[in-house]
């Protein structure tokens, strides 16, 4: 029997170290630097749509346009349905990227471009969302900073293409951020 202390043992555990004594990491989005030509980031969970999340959007907006609203109205339309509004299709996509490329280091939402919707979202519909960087280059005129040209997709949950835009925004080097 070995004696105790010997490469046998197990390893003892370290003791976890106090909240003041860990090095805090907080979320935030990517530098310029960090923007991948080559990845193709996907936004998780997904955003299921309500009938609630539809309406509240439409009417907060002011937006007072029928197929949204009126489900009668609706009925007798092509879709045979209310549809969700495509500004709300639109702000989820945009929105569910926020976390992963933008979230601290987004100087200015610079536009959008070529947005269409090729496929209604329904309510009940889950919307997942995915970008990819198609262009990248440092600013001319801001220096430190860097112009990001993103193409944004949305999906329902059969994979079918509900929307795109093209969003350029600028974003901070990590140089001129620290």
């Amino acid at each position: 029997m070995p004696k105790p202390g010997t490469p046998n043992d197990p390893p003892v555990a370290a003791a976890a170290p106090t909240a003041g004594e860990r090095h805090p990491i907080e979320q935030r989005g990517l530098y310029f630097e960090e923007f991948d030509l080559e990845a193709l980031y996907q936004h998780r969970p997904g955003r299921t749509v309500t009938e609630a999340d539809n309406v509240q959007f439409t009417t907060m907006t002011m937006n007072t346009q029928a197929l949204h609203l009126d489900a009668a109205w609706s009925a007798t339309q092509p879709f045979g349905e209310r549809l969700v509004n495509s500004m709300f299709t639109l702000s989820t996509m945009v929105g569910s990227s926020v976390a992963q490329l933008t979230q601290g280091t987004i100087v200015a939402n610079l536009g959008f471009s070529a947005v269409t919707f090729p496929h209604p979202l329904h309510h009940g519909d889950t919307l997942y969302s995915e970008t990819i960087v198609t262009d990248k280059r440092l600013s001319a005129s801001r220096p430190g900073q860097g112009v990001i040209t993103l193409e944004h997709t949305g999906r329902n949950q059969q994979g079918v293409v509900v929307g795109t835009a093209v969003r350029t925004v600028l974003v901070w080097c990590r140089e001129a951020a620290e």
